[in-house]
């Protein structure tokens, strides 16, 4: 009968996210994951095919849900600006607050992202995220003048600027170790604060 490997892999997981959030992935040692999984180097291999396979597999259903939020909120927008008429009053969303109630659902995942992924395919996380809000925003501000608005035309830079500096401040309770409930209270201050700043940027 062929021996049950879900009891060793959960112990695998379970040590390469402590040695992954100890030493950061380039620093981590598989001979450790191993001795802390209580099993030989070689069994590793029959579970991941190398290192960062195995971050991938801690870090990647976050990821995934991350993005299937951002984008759920996005299509919200989208569709708000398809029931438009004639005027249009922007206040802004609960998006902030949405997206750190997930961070801190997955707080060891996005803790892992934003502190410990040097050396991977992840260690610009933040800064792709930061590409999709500046792309999003982009054709969000185009979107509101096909439909007639005199939004303001926007220095491509400053909205860089502008969108990297809303995203990175999104990911500051990660990298600060803020709790739960001071990471929840600033995301509705940094709501509070950048929805005037964008409503003035978009002229509206």
């Amino acid at each position: 009968m062929p021996k049950d490997k879900t009891d060793s892999h959960n112990r695998i997981i379970e040590a390469a996210r402590k040695e992954f959030m100890k030493y950061g992935y380039n620093d981590a040692s598989l001979r450790r994951i191993a001795a802390n999984a209580g099993i030989q180097v070689s069994g590793l291999y029959k579970h991941f095919s190398d290192k960062e396979e195995m971050f991938t597999s801690l870090v990647e259903p976050a990821i995934s849900g991350f993005y299937a939020l951002y984008h759920e909120m996005e299509n919200e927008y989208f569709d708000m600006v398809d029931g438009l008429e004639n005027d249009y009053e922007w206040e802004g969303d609960d998006e902030t607050v949405r997206l750190m109630k997930y961070i801190y659902d997955n707080l060891e995942e996005f803790r892992l992202l934003v502190q410990c992924s040097g050396g991977t395919k992840y260690e610009d996380f933040v800064h792709e995220v930061a590409e999709l809000e500046e792309e999003v925003t982009g054709r969000y501000m185009e979107e509101l003048k096909a439909k007639g608005l005199d939004i303001k035309d926007v220095d491509p830079m400053e909205m860089h600027l502008l969108t990297s500096s809303y995203v990175e401040a999104v990911f500051q309770p990660v990298i600060h170790d803020l709790s739960r409930e001071k990471a929840m209270h600033f995301a509705g201050t940094l709501q509070d604060f950048f929805r005037p700043a964008w409503k003035a940027l978009f002229g509206i």
